[in-house]
């Protein structure tokens, strides 16, 4: 095996635990007889920017009247991911999505399949069980990769420890460590996962073509230890950076994939 390669950085991996993006995932924000929504309302569901988006990326549509009702106090995901849920549907060039959280107002989604060609409008339509008159169909565009990253609460960007802690500001990473950065719109994978399905370890087929910034900087592709399926977990990515030691406190962090970029300015790492 060649001495680091995309194949020798597998055990670099880190599993992610669920409890960190329930939050993003399953719970709506406030915005209640057809459904209503627009392509400029059908966002990353990591960081709420627009598109494009790419195959198996994590997508949140906004609107009024998405379900006939909210989801109780107990609802949870299931994986395999459904395609019903709350009596909803999500039809993506007629395909069924899996589905992560429905509520009237809110639907988190994956974006199924990988046989879209680079550049191709979809169509994205709501179906509520027992209705006779479905949504819209609203088409967005998707591109081989779209990368978006996660953030926390506080605005930083969604990162572990090796010990699977999260990365904070009173837990900040320091310079030398391994963290785990985590994405959706990665693209596709090696033996990608049925959707909806809980992926296994595998690195993205554009591995060759990314790049990480930290405060501008291009990080040394030896520091990328490895980028590919969040094991367990539908539609995550995780990018495994080695900081090198000359790191600002707080970088601003960026993830490129060709001409596609997260946006610049507004994610930070915790660093001291």
């Amino acid at each position: 095996m060649v001495a680091n390669s995309p194949a020798s950085r597998y055990n670099t991996a880190i599993v992610l635990p669920y409890r960190l993006v329930l939050a993003a995932l399953l719970c709506g924000a406030a915005w209640g007889q057809a459904p209503a929504y627009s392509a400029a309302s059908i966002l990353n569901a990591s960081d709420y920017t627009a598109g494009p988006f790419a195959p198996n990326s994590v997508l949140s549509i906004f609107g009024t009247n998405l379900a006939w009702q909210d989801p109780g106090p107990n609802s949870s995901v299931t994986i395999p991911l459904p395609t019903r849920l709350n009596g909803v549907q999500v039809l993506v060039d007629n395909v069924p999505a899996p589905l992560f959280y429905v509520s009237r107002t809110q639907i988190n989604f994956l974006v199924p399949g990988n046989e879209f060609v680079d550049g191709t409008p979809i169509p994205v339509q709501v179906v509520r069980q027992g209705d006779i008159a479905p949504g819209p169909r609203p088409t967005i565009t998707l591109v081989d990769t779209a990368p978006a990253l996660f953030k926390t609460d506080s605005g930083y960007v969604l990162a572990l420890h090796p010990d699977y802690t999260v990365v904070t500001p009173d837990a900040p990473a320091r310079a030398g460590e391994v963290v785990a950065v985590f994405a959706t719109g990665l693209g596709k994978t090696g033996g990608d996962p049925i959707p909806g399905e809980a992926p296994v370890i595998a690195l993205i087929k554009a591995w060759q073509d990314l790049k990480v910034y930290l405060n501008g900087a291009l990080l040394d592709i030896g520091n990328i230890k490895y980028a590919g399926t969040a094991p367990g977990w539908p539609g995550l990515y995780q990018i495994n950076i080695q900081l090198p030691g000359n790191l600002a406190p707080d970088p601003e962090i960026r993830v490129a994939i060709g001409a596609q970029s997260t946006p610049s300015g507004g994610f930070r790492l915790a660093v001291q």
